[in-house]
């Protein structure tokens, strides 16, 4: 049985433009599934799935937030580190055509728009980070020095705690709960 092939998408051609190893690691899409699901589904741990988010200033400018999977993005703290009143993630379809991918696929690698990206800093301190390829279904693995050498994003605080989540007794899905302490 051979291998599948790698799928060659923008992100793909980037990596290997700018001569990056990574490894890959197709798995079962589920609509909002997330990075819970690629954590579930390979055994890898959500802190280590990066999240590619494309968000929106208060005058519609377009940025990209890379964040922890099991952490989310604080607007607010991200806004006042910009100096804008308001970050909001973009709508899926204004999210589309900035980013050139299909919201569940968005890579930060090979982007359609240059935008400024911004990741988590402590995302820095990951040895391996696990992240969209560019395909829904398709995650990629490097090491954080080489997504950083690559996108060469601005290293700033803005996680907060994550949701919690429950299992949903009728079907084995998730439920998601914001967590006392994110309230």
């Amino acid at each position: 049985m051979s291998k599948p092939k790698t799928p060659v998408t923008q992100a793909v051609r980037l990596l290997r433009r700018a001569r990056v190893m990574f490894d890959e690691h197709p798995y079962t899409y589920i609509e909002s599934g997330g990075t819970v699901q690629f954590a579930r589904e390979t055994g890898v741990d959500e802190h280590a799935v990066i999240k590619t988010l494309i968000m929106e200033d208060d005058s519609g400018n377009p940025l990209i937030a890379l964040m922890h999977g099991d952490l989310q993005v604080s607007t607010k703290v991200l806004a006042r580190k910009l100096g804008v009143k308001h970050i909001r993630p973009c709508d899926p379809k204004i999210a589309d055509k900035h980013s050139g991918y299909q919201v569940g696929g968005t890579s930060p690698f090979g982007v359609r728009r240059p935008m400024p990206t911004y990741c988590q800093a402590t995302i820095a301190d990951l040895p391996t980070v696990y992240i969209n390829g560019g395909r829904r279904g398709y995650i990629i693995s490097m090491s954080s020095t080489e997504m950083l050498r690559v996108l060469q994003p601005v290293l700033l605080e803005f996680a907060q705690p994550g949701v919690e989540r429950a299992p949903n007794a009728a079907d084995g899905s998730e439920q998601r709960h914001q967590s006392p302490s994110s309230r």
